[in-house]
Parts: structure tokens; C-alpha cells; sequence
């Protein structure tokens, strides 16, 4: 059986997407297919599209031609919320938290468990910080007190806090879009540890990046833009991490040694 034949059927998917600011395409005729237990990285300079890619999948923006499709039925994301009901979660670059609460009450953000009948229904606290500890533990971070406001957390930690989150209330695609804060190695470890967390839940996991040695860490799909059109569909496969770092780099040369690359692996 071939390759092909033996991946599952996309959780979301992109077909000729264009999206457009006025006449001015930022994404065009985009095609994407995001799988349950991948993790297709988005890679390409500054202005390439990865944002406008992220929008789209988060339903804030709306393609002006092209389809989206969940399951394969095809779906119009009106609103972030429509978006996160269909199993979408999106982690932001500028990952947004109450620094005052707590870690525990940042991960359930008034969705927290109860305890009791109405009217003597109350926060069961003690059932929500062990969820809490034991989805955190789950992405990879076992030695943080949920108890701790959530402005000691680093970045990482917080992307990890997210990921976490999303895992927990039942998200079926991930889109992460990397954070643009500082990182140390230990917290972007922490980072591609969550991802790789999710790809193994059996989540479709989108990780924007602008590290090629990161993105093939993790990778199993690697999707190369430039000027808002796909220069380059790659597998782990294709390509090692000098191959994707020299790509990434390559300007006018990337499509042509895309093209050279696939056709050594037509079958992927």
C-alpha cells in the first residue's frame, strides 16, 4: 500500500484559497491539508502570509475565492468562535492571559467545574486545580503550582498553558502561531514538547515558525510561503534540517528547488 493510500482523510483543509486586502492578494490559491497526528510547519520571511494564513484558519478572516473544508464537508468560518466550535483552537503569538489569576484559573477562563445543586452550586476549586496539574503534566510541565499567578509564567510555560488548555476541551486542529517573545532553549523545548504532546492526542497541529531547525524537530509536513503563494510542500522525508534552512533562505531559487526535491518524491 502506498504512502498515499495509508494517511488519513484531512481534519481541515484549504483548496485554492486566495485572500485579498482590497486587490492586493495576501494569501494565493493556497492549498492545505492538515491530518489528524501531523504536524505541518509553516515556514517563510516576513510578509510571506503566515499571518494572514493564521487569521483565516481562526475565522477572522474570509477567503475571497477557494474552500475551506472540515471533514471534508465544506465550512465557512464566520467568527473565531464558529471556528473554535468545529474543533479549532489557535494559540496567538501575543498570547493573551490575566496576570493576576492564577495558573489554574487562567486554564479554565469561566469554564470551571462545579460542585452542588442550584442555588448552592460552587466552584469546585480542588477538582480544578488537579485537572489543571494533570493537563499541564500532559504537554511536558510537571514542577509549576498552579496556584501561582499566571505573570510568573514564561513564555513558554504560557504556550504550553494554552496548548494545554485547548487539549483539554476537546480541540481537534491546532494552529500555533510561534510566539515573538524571547525564549530561552529550555522554553521553546517546552514549546515543541507541548506540540509534539498534541500531534500524539491525535490533534491536526499547524506550527508557524520562522526556525527551519526547530520546525523539522517536530515536523512532519513542512509548508514554504513567499509573497502570500506556497513555494514549497515538503515531508520530513524530502528534506533534512540544512535542506529546509537553505530553502527557507533560497528567494528566487526556492521553487525550483522544491520542484527538484518532489520530483525525487512524486509519490508525496
Amino acid at each position: 500500500m502506498s504512502t498515499t493510500e495509508e494517511r488519513p482523510a484531512p481534519v481541515l483543509e484549504l483548496r485554492g484559497v486566495t485572500v485579498r486586502f482590497g486587490n492586493v492578494p495576501a494569501l494565493s490559491r493556497v492549498s492545505l491539508a492538515l491530518r489528524a497526528g501531523e504536524v505541518t510547519c509553516v515556514l517563510g520571511e516576513n510578509g510571506s502570509g503566515k499571518s494572514t494564513l493564521v487569521a483565516l484558519l481562526s475565522g477572522l478572516l474570509h477567503p475571497a475565492e477557494g474552500e475551506l473544508l472540515v471533514d471534508g464537508r465544506p465550512v465557512r468560518f464566520r467568527s473565531p468562535q464558529q471556528a473554535r466550535a468545529l474543533g479549532v483552537a489557535t494559540i496567538w503569538q501575543d498570547l493573551a492571559i490575566a496576570p493576576l489569576m492564577s495558573v489554574w484559573r487562567n486554564f479554565f477562563l469561566g469554564a470551571e467545574p462545579t460542585r452542588g445543586l442550584w442555588p448552592f452550586r460552587r466552584l469546585d476549586t480542588g477538582r480544578a486545580r488537579a485537572i489543571a496539574e494533570q493537563a499541564m503534566a500532559r504537554v511536558g510541565v510537571t514542577s509549576l503550582s498552579t496556584d501561582q499567578p499566571a505573570s510568573a509564567l514564561q513564555a513558554g510555560e504560557r504556550q504550553s498553558l494554552a496548548i494545554a488548555r485547548a487539549l483539554h476541551f476537546g480541540a481537534r486542529v491546532l494552529v500555533i502561531d510561534e510566539p515573538t517573545a524571547p525564549m530561552t532553549v529550555a522554553q521553546r523545548a517546552l514549546v515543541l514538547q507541548a506540540v509534539v504532546a498534541a500531534r500524539d492526542d491525535g490533534l491536526a497541529v499547524l506550527f508557524v515558525t520562522n526556525s527551519p531547525q526547530y520546525a523539522h524537530l517536530v515536523g512532519d509536513r513542512f509548508l514554504l510561503l513567499g509573497g502570500g503563494r506556497v513555494a514549497g510542500d515538503l515531508t520530513r522525508e524530502d528534506v533534512d534540517a540544512d535542506d529546509l534552512t537553505r530553502l527557507v533562505a533560497g528567494g528566487d531559487e526556492l521553487s525550483a528547488l522544491t520542484d527538484s526535491l518532489r520530483a525525487a518524491h512524486g509519490d508525496r
